[in-house]
């Protein structure tokens, strides 16, 4: 699907507030109500927009220790890759999962509340996956950038 400069106007507004109304953004956009809830159903039907979020600050619901956890599988064959992957999914610490190139296969983002709770999700969650080899933890000393927004 190719956007527009108006989808892109939108998709901005959306990812700024995504409870927005729809009035407001054809207000700011000169486009009617209906030709702003149909820009909007369009984007969501093609995929473009795959979903609607809350944002919570983690320290607010005592989750700020933030971990790049590198995972390095035993053997990188289709079946261990497939397993490992079955079962990280499951794991609600890991917040997002990278299958990466490089001298390690994995990258996770994983946020707990802290110090003793990473020692814990590894020794009783994470090295109890099948297949892992090693893994090193880079401890998050403060955030520089982080957002969730694309920008056109």
């Amino acid at each position: 699907m190719k956007l527009d400069e108006t989808d892109k106007k939108i998709l901005k507004k959306l990812q700024k507030d995504s409870k927005i109304t729809n009035k407001a953004l054809s207000n700011g956009l000169n486009l009617s109500v209906t030709a702003v809830f149909e820009r909007i159903k369009r984007l969501e039907r093609n995929g473009v927009i795959s979903g609607y979020v809350a944002l919570v600050k983690p320290e607010k619901v005592e989750k700020s220790f933030m971990v790049l956890t590198q995972i390095k599988l035993v053997q990188h064959t289709k079946k261990n890759v497939i397993r490992f992957e079955t079962e990280v999914v499951k794991l609600s610490e890991v917040l997002e999962c990278y299958h990466v190139s490089g001298d390690y296969d994995y990258i996770l983002k994983v946020l707990v509340k802290d110090m003793e709770a990473y020692r814990e999700f590894m020794l009783t969650k994470l090295t109890n996956l099948e297949h892992i080899g090693s893994t090193q933890s880079t401890f998050i000393i403060s955030p520089v950038k982080s957002t969730t927004a694309i920008e056109f």
